[in-house]
């Protein structure tokens, strides 16, 4: 039987790392932050590389589907960071994916100045390409099957606005010392011509087994999911985030529309700390 994943399933991914939302709103000393949302990076840096392994799950089999790698970049004034997602060949007879996700930030502030998004799910194809112009609170949307179909579309959004990918890395140079178990966030981005208010719930502290990598220190978040053609009613998401100065997330999993997804961290190189949330066995 061929079954297919809703073309969302790898931004659906990247997106739950924005969940890292939960390092936010706790600004203590130790987070440097402005009156207009700028923030200084003191938590990744150049080289930084994390892979992901994704699995799909249907029935009571978890079937090895792809890969997820994020990347930085670092120029004089900014940092590029990518996301790659791809299925393995083993898995495309049943469902083929090749997505990419871009985003480049100014190094001073951490806001994006333009993101990139190119989807190929199964027949689905989407090219997505934001500017954005924080000072006036605009960004300039081209959005269409391909780049040469796209046309241009300005909107008008909230201030200190990120997008899906650079919201990553904004959200990990937050802190949560001081955060009780059941509190809720909510955070605000602009994709799909659009802002997407999510609340998401800090869930308290674990140990949890990551596989191939041992046990860690781990954070646990959980987003509300809305309801659509992607997840139900009664759905959610958890993500396990490494607790330590890395914050990187280690494990997802994720309800889909048929069967349940999740993404485990499978590889990690050029971190700018070591990674102290592993329980040494």
């Amino acid at each position: 039987m061929k079954y297919s994943v809703n073309h969302r399933t790898i931004s659906i991914i990247i997106f739950t790392m924005v969940m890292l939302i939960l390092l936010s709103f706790n600004r203590t000393a130790k987070t440097v932050i402005s009156d207009d949302c700028s923030i200084s990076n003191s938590v990744f840096q150049h080289g930084e590389k994390l892979v992901y392994k994704l699995y799909y799950n249907w029935g009571l089999i978890w079937i090895p589907a792809g890969e997820v790698i994020f990347t930085v970049k670092e120029s004089d004034h900014t940092y590029e960071m990518k996301a790659i997602g791809k299925t393995y060949k083993s898995y495309e007879s049943i469902f083929k994916v090749n997505d990419y996700f871009y985003s480049k930030v100014d190094k001073k502030t951490l806001f994006p100045k333009n993101f990139v998004r190119i989807v190929e799910e199964g027949n689905y194809r989407l090219y997505d390409s934001i500017s954005f112009d924080q000072a006036r609170n605009i960004a300039v949307s081209y959005h269409g099957k391909t780049k040469e179909s796209a046309k241009p579309q300005i909107h008008v959004v909230n201030q200190c606005m990120q997008d899906m990918v650079s919201n990553i890395y904004y959200m990990r140079n937050f802190h949560s010392d001081d955060m009780n178990k059941g509190d809720k966030f909510a955070v605000k981005m602009f994709f799909d011509k659009e802002v997407f208010p999510i609340n998401v719930r800090y869930d308290g502290k674990e140990k949890k087994d990551i596989k191939e990598l041992g046990k860690f220190n781990t954070i646990m978040i959980i987003p509300d999911l809305v309801e659509g053609n992607v997840f139900k009613k009664g759905d959610y998401m958890k993500l396990w985030v490494s607790d330590d100065k890395n914050k990187i997330p280690l494990l997802i999993e994720s309800p889909v529309s048929i069967g349940s997804i999740k993404a485990v961290l499978k590889s990690h190189s050029g971190l700018r700390y070591t990674l102290d949330s592993k329980i040494k066995e």
